[in-house]
């Protein structure tokens, strides 16, 4: 049924339980999985020396948490046989980076978890999960937390 499912990941205990819930997929249908993290390379607005430095270290930082997150999920789903590739994104937006991800690979299903905030934290932090559910043109499988 699932040919090749996309794992978003992002670190979260919420991320890695839609990694064990993609991995159940994935055995059940013999599917490939690619798991990415999306970094939004330009994150910070600003000129000078200081925005430079700042900018150099959140590059680091995302990339080291990124390597993280995505050597977590595969020590999941590689010891189940799985045929499993993994990518670093960069997009300005975390939920096009996912769908854009998920065209170029030819996925037929994203499996992604939701922290389930609501209120003023979502308003200030906004919701990757909900924009990928408005934009998505293929099945998404939200886990929560």
């Amino acid at each position: 049924m699932f040919k090749h499912i996309l794992i978003p990941v992002d670190g979260s205990a919420t991320a890695q339980k839609a990694v064990a819930k993609a991995a159940g997929l994935a055995q059940t249908y013999g599917s490939e999985v690619t798991v990415i993290y999306v970094i939004d390379p330009y994150p910070f607005t600003g000129l000078g020396s200081d925005f430079a430095y700042g900018q150099a270290e959140y590059l680091a930082a995302a990339s080291a948490e990124a390597k993280e997150a995505i050597a977590n999920a595969r020590s999941v789903l590689e010891p189940l046989g799985l045929k499993v590739h993994s990518d670093v994104v960069e997009a300005h937006a975390a939920w096009r980076g996912i769908l854009d991800k998920g065209q170029a690979i030819g996925a037929d299903l994203i499996v992604m978890g939701s922290h389930g905030r609501r209120g003023m934290e979502k308003m200030i932090l906004g919701s990757v999960t909900q924009a990928v559910l408005s934009h998505a043109h293929l099945p998404v499988l939200v886990v929560r937390d």
